[in-house]
């Protein structure tokens, strides 16, 4: 798939947990889990809109497109 979750740098950088995060926006530890590992194929409006509120971040700090082929450079 062509984007990249960047989630576990921005959570390191905060020095958030991911149970932490999921408290603080409602959602199942196992449900962040699947987007964390990139497992997930859609997520809510409203979920990454509570994600970059708690997180003091912006959609992009979290989600970067790579192009196919480019898969190397992705991390």
């Amino acid at each position: 798939m062509a984007i990249r979750i960047h989630l576990d740098n921005v959570l390191h950088e905060r020095r958030m947990s991911l149970t932490e995060l999921a408290d603080a926006i409602g959602i199942t530890l196992a449900n962040l889990s699947i987007l964390k590992t990139g497992k997930a194929k859609a997520i809510r409006f409203s979920t990454l809109d509570a994600i970059c509120r708690v997180l003091d971040c912006q959609p992009g700090d979290i989600l970067a497109h790579v192009p196919d082929g480019d898969e190397e450079d992705a991390c």
